[in-house]
């Protein structure tokens, strides 16, 4: 199957709900998150793909909608805590991420594939997601983020 007939949930569909421990000690729950954007994106510290898409997302996303109501929920798949917060202190990622040690919670999203991004807009819906990471992929996900953003902050503030 490929990257589209593996996911199972559409875009469109409600984000299936789910409680992550993250690597900070907190926990996260997709629920409460509601009323904000989030970029929910399963990926491992062994795949390329997903250290140059963690490499990027700091930039591309954290910082570029810093004080928005936007959430960056990455979701580490098959590793164990150790593993996750040892990699994110390696390379220097200011970011916390969930771990998945018995891939339950990707179990929910998707069979296959690895960095798989959702875009979830602030109804808990999801407006936009792909499958593995080139610049260019990335480049739709941030306009997909950007979209929804518009919609928490409604027509009002469009000119700012």
């Amino acid at each position: 199957a490929g990257p589209e007939e593996s996911s199972l949930v559409r875009t469109g569909e409600a984000a299936p709900d789910f409680t992550a421990a993250m690597t900070d000690g907190s926990s996260q729950r997709l629920s409460d998150l509601r009323g904000k954007v989030v970029l929910l994106t399963f990926w491992c510290t062994w795949c390329p793909t997903c250290q140059e898409e963690m490499a990027a997302v700091g930039k591309e996303a954290v910082e570029r909608f810093a004080g928005r109501p936007f959430v960056f929920l990455p979701v580490s798949r098959g590793e164990s805590l150790e593993e996750v917060r040892g990699y994110l202190a390696r390379e220097g990622l200011g970011f916390p991420s969930g771990i998945d040690p018995e891939g339950a919670i990707y179990g929910l999203y998707a069979t296959l594939y690895v960095p798989r991004n959702y875009v979830i807009g602030p109804n808990g819906k999801v407006v936009h997601q792909n499958a593995d990471y080139t610049p260019q992929d990335f480049a739709q996900v941030v306009a997909a983020i950007e979209a929804a953003l518009s919609d928490v902050s409604g027509p009002d503030s469009a000119g700012e």
